[in-house]
């Protein structure tokens, strides 16, 4: 399962205002629960789609990549003052403990959902903060997305994410996607 990593040569996709049929700023905001001074990560942020419409909402946004190409890519379209801009894969958050109030994944679980990638959220996100996910769901057609061999199952997301501590407040399978929203 997963464990890709999106093909850049294809990140002009990634900008595509269709995206928002899966997940709308409104839905995001609202499922984060984030207030206008919160730390938050966009976690396999790309290109700053969804990094974008959080990002005027709160304190700091760290758009985390393992692709420093997609970086350039983001600043090369210009990126909110409040965006700061991290290379690494989510195993390995440069963060303190306790650091973030929230974090995001969309359309990017599949890519790192690890054993590790967990642990290492529950490191990250302090106690009472939030994660949500949305992505390509294993019950989905495959029409759009990966694969569905590269996809999870939301019974997967929800199980990974409170095997390290987090309480899973909303999970929910749509038509392609699933969402979980967990919290510390």
């Amino acid at each position: 399962m997963g464990f890709h990593t999106f093909d850049a040569d294809r990140a002009a996709k990634l900008d595509d205002p269709a995206r928002f049929r899966f997940v709308s700023r409104e839905e995001l905001l609202s499922r984060l629960g984030v207030a206008p001074d919160s730390v938050v990560a966009d976690l396999g942020s790309g290109t700053g789609f969804f990094t974008d419409e959080v990002a005027p909402h709160v304190g700091t946004l760290y758009a985390v990549d393992v692709q420093e190409v997609m970086h350039d890519f983001y600043r090369e379209k210009g990126a909110p003052d409040t965006v700061e801009f991290v290379t690494a894969d989510v195993a390995s958050l440069p963060f303190d403990d306790d650091h973030l109030d929230a974090a995001f994944s969309t359309m990017t679980y599949h890519e790192f959902a690890t054993d590790d990638a967990l642990a290492e959220l529950a490191r990250v996100v302090r106690p009472g903060g939030s994660v949500v996910v949305v992505d390509w769901s294993t019950s989905g057609s495959g029409d759009d997305g990966p694969p569905l061999d590269e996809r999870f199952g939301l019974g997967d997301a929800v199980s990974a994410l409170e095997s390290v501590g987090f309480t899973v407040s909303h999970a929910e399978t749509r038509r392609e996607t699933f969402v979980c929203v967990a919290r510390r």
